[in-house]
């Protein structure tokens, strides 16, 4: 990221100002917090046991090695629970109003392999600011051989990315718990993005590899230490776990913004967008399956997805709700609220971007 983009109201729009408003007299009204109510708490509990369950049924149940592998699907679906519903909400601090219950709670993301301060700096700070603007969203700006924006450079390979990208998308976790974090510790010092996030590189260093020890000790120094299995075996188990999670994270945040659907703004010369920041995100976001309890459930509510873009630090319990009143406001100010009826509809429109953006764009006539 070279230079900071600033949004420009150019319309002089009242958008945001109306919108937070209405959000403010929701829950104002109704005399409840913004924060995780008691449904949170259990789901809390229910995603970190769909990880730790099975894994100590796994190390001493004694079970058959395809149950044991049965029970690395249903890691991998607590694994990304985790990243989902739980460490989410606390690492954009809006489980808690308290403070140093989002930090514990954020740490949750060791138990899958992941940075706390890495993750906020990705997430957080690039991705819900410069959402879909290429070279500064990092979610856009990833591996070269997957095109995920019309301003990334065309490769070859690209033609293909609609048909391999859901095995890219299966190492995703795996390389955040191998290498991933440490590449962006480098980089983040480097764009002085860390010293804003109140960390120091060296301080980071030392947290990030006593807490990768920490991972590889509870998932292959135990296992192979309590259990008559190969190495391979564990591998199997272990890649198992980590492809289902990667698979399911990366589908549900690529359908809320790389679809056919949504924009790619480009700044101006003078690293403008003219939008406010609020009407960039309902270009750039799109929401799916809102009626779907279950899936929404499971994936934090990041199903809506343009809520949560507008208010990050509001609990998702509260999404559903609010999504008529940023609907309703979207309408009345003109404005895209882009939503798929299913998560279906929505993969489908994934894929199909994929492979558009594969192609080159057609010379007209």
């Amino acid at each position: 990221m070279a230079q900071k983009v600033k949004f420009v109201n150019v319309e002089g729009t009242d958008f945001l100002s109306t919108l937070k408003g209405r959000v403010d007299q929701y829950f104002e009204e109704r005399g409840i917090s913004r924060h995780a109510n008691g449904w949170m708490v259990l789901k809390t509990v229910a995603m970190i046991s769909l990880l730790m369950v099975p894994y100590f049924i796994i190390l001493f149940a004694g079970l058959p090695l395809w149950t044991m592998w049965v029970l690395t699907l249903i890691m991998g679906l607590g694994k990304a629970g985790i990243g989902l519903s739980i460490m989410h909400d606390a690492n954009h601090g809006s489980y808690s109003s308290k403070g140093w219950l989002n930090n514990l709670i954020g740490k949750s993301i060791n138990l899958v392999g992941g940075h706390v301060i890495t993750w906020k700096i990705q997430h957080n700070v690039l991705h819900h600011t410069y959402t879909n603007i290429y070279e500064h969203d990092e979610d856009i700006d990833t591996v070269k051989i997957m095109r995920f924006s019309p301003d990334a450079e065309l490769k070859w390979i690209h033609r293909y990315q609609h048909l391999f990208c859901v095995f890219l998308y299966g190492l995703m976790t795996f390389f955040w718990a191998l290498h991933k974090d440490y590449l962006q510790l480098i980089r983040y010092s480097k764009m002085g993005l860390l010293k804003r996030s109140r960390g120091t590189f060296w301080g980071q260093v030392v947290e990030l590899t006593i807490t990768k020890i920490l991972y590889y000790v509870y998932l292959l120094v135990i296992p192979m230490m309590l259990m008559d299995i190969t190495f391979i075996q564990w591998v199997v188990g272990f890649m198992t776990m980590h492809f289902v999670a990667g698979v399911v994270l990366a589908l549900i945040f690529q359908t809320a913004h790389v679809i056919e659907e949504t924009d790619y703004p480009v700044p101006d010369e003078k690293m403008s967008i003219e939008n406010e920041w609020a009407i960039h995100q309902m270009h750039t976001t799109a929401n799916f399956a809102k009626e779907n309890r279950v899936l929404s459930w499971y994936c934090g509510g990041l199903n809506y997805q343009v809520e949560h873009h507008l208010f990050p630090k509001i609990c998702h319990v509260h999404y559903r709700p609010l999504s008529d009143i940023v609907k309703k406001t979207a309408e009345e100010f003109s404005v895209p609220y882009h939503n798929h009826g299913t998560f279906m509809a929505a993969l489908g429109s994934h894929f199909r971007h994929l492979k558009e953006l594969g192609r080159p764009i057609p010379v007209a006539a």
